[in-house]
């Protein structure tokens, strides 16, 4: 049998450089004294302060954008490896710590099952990589505020990050960022020049970023995308899709791009719904803005035009929360996941009996996860595709609220350099 220790140094340097995400790079260090000492460990902390996006809404009460790294992971226990896996977002801001967020929204899971292993041991429990994220964090302040307690997230906008060298990425590599501008335009910023830049361009206003094959891309709301250089250059890649509300960009697990195009309605949730006197003086308590509909576009580089797709095989996606969380995985790798079929985010009305007199009242659930299957166009809560429970980690019925405690603002903010 060939002893792998022994490969020579020069070949196993070549091999960990074709190795993409952290987990691979854990997993190729974790073999061997030799493996080990031929691969640094993968990436680095990236929070830090970045100066304010052009804004005088902002200007006099901001500390700066904090950038926050989180990894969607498709994680199976040992007992359960050949069923396939569950998901779960982690957190790496702090050094050394880590936390757990729900797949598809900001906020931590609130328990985890007894079983759920204190030590990931790469050898015995099934981990798979499925994308990142990165999210600017607008960390304000309140004029009179004496305390940084009282400090918080304004807002937070997903962002597009790029190393300009991706066989370095370390705290000294350079890097540029791309996001949505609150104008709808891009903004740019250059880790080497500590500013940002906004696209002199007008029309749609932007709806998604995206680092897809080494180049940043950015869709607006007609599903027309753009590459952006570091010196914020745009260049025509696909031409406007008409039809949907938001427009999404998504990489597939075989690497093709896809444009996810929503179709939102407003909606009171109940049927028969008395259009009166109190419903107009109460207007925004009662209506919602909901999803009815996703289209699946592939991107044809070559013709820069969107094709529809009837059927993804067999490829799931998961549109999460705030225009954040966008990501595919294979059904082979789910827990009981039959494909072609879309996650997201939405508000839900459930119905309940009452008195046992049959009437109904009911209720809106904000914030839970819902399920679009292509091949039907059916559309529904969670809780209505039992089968698909195991993907995640909780049981269905507002999965993705906000925890109850109050968050340390100071811990966040941890590093943001004043």
């Amino acid at each position: 049998m060939a002893d792998w220790s022994q490969l020579p140094s020069d070949l196993l340097e070549r091999i960990s450089k074709r190795l993409d995400t952290a987990t691979e790079i854990l997993r190729f260090r974790s073999v061997c004294n030799s493996w080990r000492s031929s691969a640094s460990p993968y990436g680095c902390r990236l929070s830090r302060a970045f100066q304010i996006l052009p804004s005088d809404d902002f200007v006099k009460t901001s500390i700066g954008f904090y950038l926050s790294k989180r990894t969607v992971y498709l994680i199976g226990l040992p007992d359960s490896r050949h069923l396939g896996g569950r998901l779960v977002k982690i957190e790496e801001d702090i050094p050394n710590r880590k936390r757990l967020l729900n797949p598809l929204s900001r906020y931590p899971l609130k328990s985890l099952p007894e079983n759920f292993p204190r030590l990931l041991d790469l050898r015995e429990v099934f981990v798979k990589e499925l994308g990142q994220e990165y999210v600017l964090r607008h960390i304000g302040y309140m004029p009179n505020s004496s305390s940084f307690a009282d400090a918080g997230d304004q807002y937070m906008e997903k962002v597009a990050m790029m190393w300009l060298d991706p066989d370095s990425q370390r705290e000294t590599s350079e890097f540029v960022l791309l996001t949505t501008h609150l104008s709808g335009k891009l903004a740019i910023f250059s880790s080497a020049d500590r500013k940002w830049t906004i696209t002199g361009e007008t029309g749609s206003p932007y709806d998604n970023v995206i680092v897809h094959k080494g180049k940043l891309l950015a869709v607006d709301n007609t599903g027309k995308v753009v590459s952006v250089s570091k010196d914020a250059d745009l260049t025509l890649v696909a031409n406007p899709v008409f039809g949907g509300d938001k427009k999404y960009l998504v990489q597939s697990s075989k690497d093709q791009l896809l444009l996810v195009d929503m179709y939102l309605s407003i909606d009171t949730g109940e049927e028969n719904f008395d259009i009166g006197e109190e419903f107009m003086g109460h207007l925004a308590q009662y209506m919602r803005e909901r999803k009815v509909r996703f289209k699946v576009y592939r991107l044809d580089g070559e013709e820069k035009t969107w094709v529809e797709l009837g059927s993804l095989g067999d490829t799931v996606l998961f549109i999460g929360d705030d225009s954040v969380s966008a990501f595919a995985a294979s059904s082979s790798d789910l827990y009981g996941c039959k494909g072609n079929c879309i996650f997201f985010v939405d508000d839900f009305y459930y119905g309940r009996e009452i008195g046992g007199l049959g009437e109904e009242d009911g209720m809106w659930v904000a914030g839970d996860i819902g399920v679009f299957e292509l091949d039907t166009g059916s559309i529904g809560p969670l809780v209505n595709y039992p089968e698909y429970y195991k993907i995640f980690w909780q049981p269905p019925g507002r999965l993705l609220s906000p925890p109850s405690e109050v968050v340390d603002l100071e811990k966040q903010a941890e590093g943001l350099s004043l």
